[in-house]
């Protein structure tokens, strides 16, 4: 659970445009507990949980799950450093808002799930992908999400 939690917090605070100092005071938390939560080590209290999830603008949910029944999300994917650069940039954040409108998603749920779609789209190139790849990837998905094919259940051209 540690690495995926791990993963999870970094992606929130990336997609927030964050440092974890920042992070870390709104949560009333020291710096070296929640860099150690983001790198997979120590085991937090659902309190310390629920101030992260306050200091990230989202909401922590907890539950039981049998054995057999399928995780509720995906595990995120580390996200790569330019990734991480573009998801502090204002145009990733306009974007992002864009796209949850659209949806009727939550902006900063959707923002963290975006993050991890577009990391896991570039393993797909088995490449380190640049700002303007990332950028043509994010415009795919706004065309998609904002201005969908308007021949639903017909084929393209």
């Amino acid at each position: 659970m540690g690495h995926e939690l791990g993963r999870r917090l970094r992606a929130l605070r990336a997609a927030n445009g964050r440092t974890v100092a920042a992070v870390a005071a709104d949560a009333g938390l020291s710096v070296p507990y929640v860099a150690n939560l983001e790198n997979g080590r120590g085991n937090p209290t659902v309190d310390a949980l629920a101030r992260l999830a306050g200091a990230l603008g989202t909401r922590l949910t907890v539950g039981f799950a049998d054995d057999d029944e399928p995780a509720p999300t995906p595990t995120p994917t580390e996200l790569p450093a330019a990734l991480v650069r573009l998801g502090r940039t204002a145009r990733f954040r306009r974007d992002a808002r864009t796209l949850a409108e659209a949806t009727g998603q939550d902006d900063a749920d959707l923002t963290g799930r975006l993050l991890d779609a577009l990391a896991r789209l570039s393993a797909l190139t088995g490449r380190d992908l640049t700002e303007p790849d990332w950028l043509r990837l994010l415009d795919a998905l706004l065309l998609v999400g904002v201005h969908p094919y308007p021949g639903e259940g017909l084929s393209r051209p």
